[in-house]
């Protein structure tokens, strides 16, 4: 979505001072976009952070990409977003991924301001793109500005919003009615004064009931001035306590030469400081961990700060434990994660060259501790690196930063969809595992479907005088890992698993023999039940022209998917409902074709749902599978050799 976001940052830091020349996306020296790949292929494909001061106020900025491809860094920005700009073209207008995005805005109540930029630009139609808001994302905005001869180079803006402008009935009546006592003192005749929507109107911002409209056009300034000025008097300055516990969150990891970790951290509450010892509140098994340096990002490098205070952002290296969206002290105000879009392709990642498969999985492990959604799995015994993406575009962006970044040359598969499996039906399944001793663990699991949705639920019935605790904590630490591939080559969930029988041995019995016996129950009790495959769904939004309705609710029918009854309104229509990912994985290109581009639709990851094999896919095991039982005891024994 090159809407003009990091042109609009460039803009905003040199109006300010904070940087001598307006750095150019096409000409790769935007300050935000610091990697080479985004330099070379003028998009940004990792969240950025810069900052500047605005009249006495600093304000910090989380630059985004605007493609769908890269949604994760957007997810992850959300972590530590105070309030958004919101930025739409004044050609194309609201796009599928603009969607989304609002709906992720609205859903954690994040003060917004919307700019639409690219004014200038031929086909620039601004009171259309006002009706595209109000018709697809919210009717509560007020319009700051007036376009001026846009769609061309002498495109200006006209405010009509501000001290001794005579307000416009329509703007004052939007901004009055999000707020009661000023509607009361209307209604009785009083002439509001200026400073009194302007104070209400920043309330009603900050409470999320309404959305300030700024126009321009980035690349020459137009409309930054007066962006900046909104920003400062109408969005909510950080809320923070400098002088109680901590309260901190992680939102981007990035790894340095010389300082390794970097974690970038936003301080809700508390202040972080070097040599501070901190502790992980996400993850207990996580030790309490000593800051080594803190950071702030000027110009895309690191310079030396001596604290990150309550409200402010910074960058922390000695926290080489920390994983993105890990809170540190206390939770207080910090938001709950919000998924725009989980990755449903995975795809095998092969090094060029034999001999650097090692490189490359440790290249790809730094890459998988930054973008958590890559989920990479290293399949040791038989050499395989597998990852999740979220579109094709991504696998070209890795692939170029594993040769630009690391100097490694790597090829991927074609992609493929990812299932998972859950049980068929109630089951046992039972292993015996006593030699070659020395060696005692038998168990006995009893497996249950659950319902979709449910996840991994396990209990144990069995004492410990039959089987010690440090046994049954083996079990239960063991079990997630052993479900990661089931009996059709997928992660199985939607499960309850118990222990109804086992036992130990005083003699023979060793720290690990529970730990190999586990996998092999579960995968025998597997086989038994047989279990079913689940696709994933998404969730959609369809904004089109009402001419392109039957081809669309037959196209949705074609593809196993189901929509609710289409909201109408003059020429346009919006559908919602839910699609198989299988089957619609090209749509998008296939709804821009036969709608000339005009047609939009965004989607979300929202259930996985049961299908046949044949709609599916089954893939093969990877690894030694635990019902190979002689080599997979073999495996775990660190007796079988690894596949070279």
């Amino acid at each position: 979505m090159d809407a003009g976001k990091t042109t609009i940052t460039e803009q905003l830091l040199f109006a300010s001072g904070s940087s001598r020349s307006v750095g150019s996306v096409d000409k790769g020296t935007a300050v935000t976009d610091n990697m080479l790949v985004e330099q070379e292929r003028g998009i940004s494909v990792r969240l950025a952070t810069a900052s500047y001061i605005h009249k006495d106020v600093k304000v910090n900025i989380i630059d985004t990409p605007g493609h769908v491809d890269f949604c994760g860094e957007v997810e992850r920005s959300l972590l530590a977003l105070d309030a958004v700009v919101l930025v739409v073209s004044a050609v194309e207008g609201v796009q599928g991924h603009t969607l989304s995005l609002f709906q992720a805005i609205q859903s954690l109540k994040i003060p917004c301001v919307i700019f639409i930029n690219k004014i200038d630009r031929q086909g620039a139609d601004t009171t259309a793109v006002m009706l595209a808001i109000e018709k697809e994302l919210t009717a509560n905005t007020v319009l700051l500005q007036q376009a001026v001869d846009q769609g061309g180079q002498v495109a200006n803006i006209k405010k009509i919003f501000g001290e001794g402008i005579v307000l416009n009935q329509d703007l004052i009546e939007k901004i009055i009615e999000a707020d009661v006592e000023l509607l009361d003192l209307y209604l009785e005749g009083k002439e509001l004064e200026f400073t009194e929507l302007s104070e209400s109107l920043k309330t009603s911002v900050s409470d999320c009931q309404l959305i300030p409209v700024i126009l321009g056009v980035a690349k020459s300034a137009l409309g930054i001035p007066e962006l900046m000025d909104c920003i400062v008097d109408y969005l909510p300055l950080a809320q923070g306590r400098d002088e109680v516990d901590l309260s901190a969150i992680v939102f981007k990891i990035e790894y340095d030469k010389l300082l390794g970790k970097m974690c970038y951290m936003r301080v809700y509450d508390g202040v972080l400081q070097p040599r501070d010892k901190i502790s992980n509140g996400s993850r207990i098994e996580v030790k309490t961990q000593k800051i080594a340096q803190i950071k702030s990002v000027v110009k895309g490098k690191y310079i030396n700060t001596n604290k990150i205070v309550a409200g402010d952002i910074g960058v922390v290296s000695g926290l080489s434990q920390a994983k993105v969206g890990d809170i540190y002290g206390e939770v207080g105000n910090i938001k709950n994660n919000f998924s725009l879009s989980s990755p449903t392709l995975t795809v095998k990642v092969v090094p060029e060259k034999k001999s650097e498969v090692m490189n490359l999985v440790k290249a790809l492990t730094i890459l998988s501790d930054e973008d958590p959604l890559l989920d990479l799995q290293w399949y040791a015994e038989i050499r395989e690196l597998h990852i999740s993406i979220t579109g094709l575009i991504q696998i070209e962006v890795i692939q170029e930063i594993l040769k630009q970044r690391f100097n490694l040359a790597a090829k991927f598969t074609d992609p493929s969809i990812i299932y998972k499996e859950t049980p068929s039906a109630v089951s046992y399944g039972y292993e015996r595992y006593w030699m070659p001793k020395p060696c005692w663990a038998i168990l006995k699991l009893k497996i249950e479907p659950a319902e979709i949705g449910y996840g991994i639920s396990y209990t144990s019935e069995v004492s410990v005088n039959d089987v010690a605790a440090k046994y049954q904590k083996e079990i239960e630490s063991t079990i997630n890992l052993a479900l990661l591939q089931g009996i059709k080559g997928w992660e199985v969930t939607d499960l309850k698993i118990t222990l109804v029988e086992g036992e130990d041995h005083n003699v023979h019995s060793r720290s690990g023999d529970f730990i190999i016996a586990t996998p092999m129950a579960l995968m025998n009790g597997l086989l038994e039940s047989g279990t079913t495959l689940l696709e994933p769904i998404l969730s959609y939004n369809i904004f089109a022209t009402i001419d392109l309705l039957g081809t669309i609710t037959s196209d949705i029918t074609k593809m196993r998917g189901v929509f609710d009854s289409p909201e109408i309104n003059n020429e346009y229509f919006k559908l919602t409902g839910k699609l198989p990912a299988a089957t619609s994985i090209n749509y998008p290109i296939e709804l821009a074709s036969i709608s000339s581009g005009k047609a939009k639709i965004s989607t979300t990851l929202c259930s996985y749902e049961k299908c046949t094999d044949e709609q599916g896919k089954l893939t093969d095991y990877r690894g030694v599978s635990p019902l190979e039982r002689d080599k997979w005891i073999l495996k775990a024994r660190g007796a079988l050799n690894d596949f070279s």
